[in-house]
Parts: C-alpha cells; structure tokens; sequence
C-alpha cells in the first residue's frame, strides 16, 4: 500500500510537500491532513479492505489534497475525484474496527452498537427511531479489557 500511496502522491502532488503514513483510526478508513501535508490510511481498517478498496481510498485522500481544505466533498473535488479515477463514494461506509471499541450498546430490537469513548448522555437506536425515543435506548456494556 504504501508504494501505492508515494506514486499517486508522485503522480498528483508534490512528493517534497506532502507524505504517506498510517493512523490509528478505528471508523474512518483515510484523512487528508492539510496542516501536515500528510496522507494516512487507516492500519486497523487497511488490514481488512481488498487492494480495490484501498486504492480507492488513497485516490480519494489525494483528491482532497488537490482540491484544497476548502473543496470538502463538493464540485470541485468531485471533478478531481472522477479526472483521477476514483469511482466511490463520497464518505466510507464499510467496516469499521468494532472489535476495538470498548464500549458495546444493544437496544431493545437487537441490533449493536460500538463506541470509542463512553456514552455522555443516553442514546436511542437509529435504526429503530429517528429520533431519542426511550422505547429504543441503548444498553451500554463496557468490555473487559
């Protein structure tokens, strides 16, 4: 992965300015950091994604650095993105490291939850309601560590 992410930096940006590393990140798959001029890729979320999917990943992170912070996900970048071959979506929305997260919630319908930090205040199930609804809260259960 990391040749993958030095020649589209090569490629697209300015090898002398911008680098390639990996983070600690446990639900978002990549970021482009325009203070350090660094890109990075998820290590817990890259072990699990096929090539196609990183790749993809990488080219939209160099997008965002070609587009400027200022682009987010809109026209701009969007044109970037399509002009440099990235074909997915806007926002990653695979897997995330779940088996990281120490914080495990259930609601009342089954359905999991998973949270990095605890739960500040009580949370109803998205999927059950749109709104907080206590009829749907979550159970939280921290993990042994």
């Amino acid at each position: 992965m990391r040749r993958w992410a030095d020649a589209l930096i090569h490629l697209h940006l300015d090898p002398a300015v911008w680098s390639f590393g990996f983070d600690n990140a446990k639900t978002r798959a990549g970021l482009c950091n325009y203070t350090e001029h660094r890109i990075t890729v998820s290590r817990h979320l890259a072990s699990r994604f096929e090539d196609d999917e990183i790749h993809q990943v990488l080219l939209h992170e160099v997008a965002h650095a070609m587009a400027g912070p200022r682009a987010g996900h809109g026209p701009r970048w969007k044109a970037i993105a399509r002009e440099i071959g990235y074909t997915g979506k806007r926002l990653h929305d695979g897997e995330i490291a779940t088996e990281l997260a120490p914080w495990v919630g259930t609601c009342p319908a089954g359905h999991v939850h998973y949270r990095y930090r605890r739960p500040a205040r009580p949370l109803a199930c998205g999927r059950c309601s749109r709104r907080y609804d206590p009829a749907h809260a979550i159970d939280w259960v921290k993990r042994a560590a």
